[in-house]
């Protein structure tokens, strides 16, 4: 089973290093006034943002505890994004890497396209969590959206302003804690390369003093375009230490992502 976890990773890995070093570079990023992709996450919140038709984007995170996360995704259709992702935990430092046991997938279908007065909706399903694995709970640290619906709008004010809400309903019940949850957060550029998101999860599936303490989640973060089709992130999670067993405040962590258009 190990091989196998291993083989499942490297082979993203490899993919992904394919792509990148098969493909010319022409999409712009994710972040700013000038981005040309629709951002799809701000931190842990997935948006009514999707990639359009023939495009292909990878992901990495880089989470506390060594945790190391890569995504794919695509743009099947104009409305519709299919993506898989796959991780571990320890996998930078000493030690055993200890593998998710199953890759998440992630699928997106947009409903309704954005008007002046009606904003985008965007149905999804996502099984990716992230951060530890607690075997004895069956979930993540950082629990999987599972299904959610999601409301995008965007204003135009002094550059653009996204505003974004969402309710989930995640499939990692075996803490006793599987009620619907609630999600809101905003996007803001700053210049044409770089954005703040900001998001905070009431965390109203993780109030069982199990893992969460019931404040919720507040999470922050800088987006900045570094390079044609290139987007690094640096995110703040936790911020009102919602943790039980916090001991070490605000969670940071470190993204990128690369998008273009493969047919």
């Amino acid at each position: 089973m190990k091989v196998i976890k291993n083989s499942i990773l490297y082979l993203l890995i490899v993919t992904s290093i394919f792509v990148l070093t098969h493909q010319k570079l022409s999409a712009q990023g994710s972040a700013g006034v000038k981005s040309s992709i629709e951002p799809r996450y701000l931190v842990d919140m997935n948006t009514a943002g999707i990639l359009s038709r023939g495009m292909f984007a990878i992901s990495t995170e880089h989470l506390p505890d060594g945790v190391f996360i890569l995504k794919i995704d695509v743009g099947i259709f104009n409305q519709f994004n299919f993506g898989i992702a796959y991780g571990a935990s320890n996998f930078i430092g000493k030690g055993d890497m200890k593998f998710y046991n199953y890759p998440g997938v992630n699928v997106k279908f947009r409903v309704f396209e954005e008007e002046v007065s009606f904003p985008a909706i965007l149905l999804g399903f996502d099984s990716q969590g992230k951060g530890q694995y607690f075997k004895d709970l069956k979930r993540f640290e950082i629990k999987s959206p599972g299904f959610y619906l999601v409301a995008s709008k965007n204003l135009n004010i002094m550059g653009m302003l996204s505003l974004h809400s969402a309710l989930n309903y995640s499939l990692e019940t075996n803490d006793q804690d599987n009620n619907l949850n609630l999600i809101i957060g905003a996007e803001k550029t700053i210049g044409d390369q770089v954005s703040v998101v900001a998001e905070y999860d009431v965390g109203l599936n993780d109030d069982s003093k199990l893992i969460g303490r019931g404040r919720g989640y507040l999470n922050f973060g800088v987006r900045w375009s570094i390079a044609s089709g290139f987007t690094i992130g640096f995110d703040f999670r936790n911020i009102i230490s919602n943790r039980v067993k916090d001991s070490f405040g605000v969670d940071r962590s470190f993204r990128i992502e690369f998008a273009k258009n493969i047919f």
